[in-house]
């Protein structure tokens, strides 16, 4: 692997390309390892040309609003905005509703950790991944597919809504 010259008052050894020169002398015995020079990248200064910037650019469209569309999008933040304070202001037991969300935050955190613990297991994530898109298929099959058992879906997230929200009878 090494070769070694030492016909002169200096020592060259070659190792995998690289050369490592060592001057005898009593004063320094430090190697000097001599590397072959980085290959040179060239990057151009130029400006791409302007019919390429036209191609990639063709599909792009800017279009003017008007103030009544921008001040329509304000009035709904306005209105959501006082909605939600309104909202605040009726609820009685507010640490109640600190403690709920604390929970929640926990709850992602502690399954952010069990995911991770199930992904560190080599062939648990491939089975998990067979088992939701298994999942998938029969959700779409069920109630996706056709439309008597999307209509049936529609109605059961209607019901589902009126439950939490405690609207229902």
């Amino acid at each position: 692997m090494a070769a070694f010259a030492a016909s002169s008052p200096a020592a060259t050894a070659v190792l995998g390309g690289a050369r490592l020169s060592s001057s005898l002398s009593a004063a320094s015995r430090t190697p000097v390892l001599h590397l072959p020079p980085p290959p040179r990248r060239h990057f151009s200064t130029h400006p791409l040309p302007l019919s390429c910037d036209v191609a990639r650019f063709a599909s792009l469209r800017v279009r003017a609003s008007s103030s009544s569309e921008e001040s329509s999008g304000s009035v709904q933040t306005d209105e959501l905005l006082t909605d939600l304070k309104e909202k605040w202001d009726s609820i009685e037991n507010k640490s109640t509703v600190f403690l709920y969300g604390g929970g929640a935050l926990l709850a992602v955190w502690l399954s952010s950790i069990l995911v991770g613990a199930v992904n560190s297991v080599p062939l648990l994530p491939k089975i998990m991944e067979l088992v939701g898109l298994g999942y998938t298929g029969w959700f779409v099959y069920r109630y996706l597919l056709f439309k008597d058992s999307r209509k049936m879906l529609a109605t059961d997230i209607e019901a589902l809504k009126k439950k939490i929200a405690g609207t229902g009878e």
